[in-house]
């Protein structure tokens, strides 16, 4: 370490994430606060390019676990960032479709009207990438290519940082604004029948295939093929950014170190482990085992695995080849494994 870390920043999506859960228990807070270190929230911040960081990866000295969209995107990018765990957790990825369609297979898409998210005014749309990509992984399975179904976009002028989150009892949440309607423009599209079928995963699809009675046309998340289940959740990296790993190498051996301690304790606690997840995800228990699964403890696993680095590698390929980054790169240059080689190490001494 060649100075004080003064403040870490820390920012999680509302997924299913060991971050999330450490930070919800108090331990990462306690790890720091006795290395005189404070935690503050990117997307609880009064600044607008600190929030907007949850994407972009501009803050320094921080740390993000969730979705490889935007991470992925800012290394294509040129920034400084470095991979130090991925978590790979299945849920729900949803093919949607209005009963009045008729669409009841992956086959019966083609020539159909399918609705995509367009933020005009972000830097990677990761809404977008994750539905072309369900999409594009469900036709696969039957031989058909994107190209076969007609694209409706749904043009979105907003940004995804304009609204500052709120913490109401640990859970993350905004105040009830344009960006809730921007959340569900395909989904409005959709039951209005301007479009035919919709990509919607985790608990928001869950919940409105249920609450609207729409086709589940297919869940690629539950597909016995890895790469089928790939996509921005799958798996979701825990990243922190160059200048933390390089002047505060400790630090991310902390950081990662309480991710695992949360997982750890996550085994043997599955039903604290729904309402910690209710929390994150801003639904209910009930939805959490939906779209995560009964045992959705023993999915929180954070590690380097040769299947989850092979996955975002093919996912990287994804994005570059649909013009959502820049360029590909080598993923596994971009991940760091002394964090995790640190504790492991220190695991055996003990």
């Amino acid at each position: 370490m060649t100075d004080t870390l003064d403040t870490l920043w820390y920012t999680r999506c509302p997924v299913p994430t060991g971050l999330g859960i450490a930070i919800q228990h108090g331990w990462l807070e306690e790890a720091f606060r006795a290395r005189g270190t404070k935690l503050s929230s990117l997307l609880e911040s009064n600044d607008f390019a600190t929030r907007e960081s949850h994407f972009s990866h501009t803050v320094r000295n921080s740390v993000r676990h969730g979705g490889n969209i935007p991470a992925i995107s800012a290394k294509a990018r040129g920034r400084d960032t470095r991979v130090i765990g991925l978590s790979w957790a299945d849920e729900t990825q949803l093919i949607l479709a209005s009963p009045e369609s008729g669409i009841r297979s992956v086959k019966d898409l083609k020539g159909r009207r399918f609705g995509l998210p367009n933020w005009k005014q972000v830097e990677i749309d990761f809404t977008r990438a994750q539905a072309i990509r369900g999409l594009e992984n469900a036709l696969s399975l039957e031989g058909l290519k994107v190209s076969d179904v007609e694209l409706v976009d749904q043009d979105i002028d907003s940004h995804y940082s304009d609204e500052q989150a709120v913490n109401v009892g640990g859970t993350l949440a905004r105040r009830v604004g344009s960006r809730a309607r921007a959340n569900n423009l395909e989904l409005i599209a959709l039951l209005r029948g301007e479009v035919d079928a919709i990509f919607l995963k985790g608990v928001h699809g869950a919940q409105a295939a249920n609450q609207f009675g729409l086709t589940t046309v297919i869940d690629t998340g539950a597909h016995p093929e890895p790469l089928i289940r790939s996509n921005n959740g799958t798996p979701r990296t825990l990243a922190v950014d160059g200048h933390l790993l390089d002047n505060h190498f400790d630090a991310a051996v902390t950081i990662l170190d309480q991710v695992l301690r949360a997982e750890a304790w996550a085994q043997d606690h599955p039903s604290e482990v729904r309402r910690y997840l209710a929390r994150e995800t801003n639904s209910s228990e009930y939805w959490v085992s939906v779209a995560y699964g009964e045992d959705a403890q023993k999915r929180l696993k954070t590690d380097l695995a040769g299947q989850s680095i092979a996955a975002i590698q093919d996912f990287t390929d994804f994005l570059h080849r649909w013009n959502f980054i820049p360029q590909s790169f080598d993923v596994r240059g971009w991940v760091d494994p002394r964090p995790l080689e640190t504790l492991r190490s220190a695991h055996i001494a003990a």
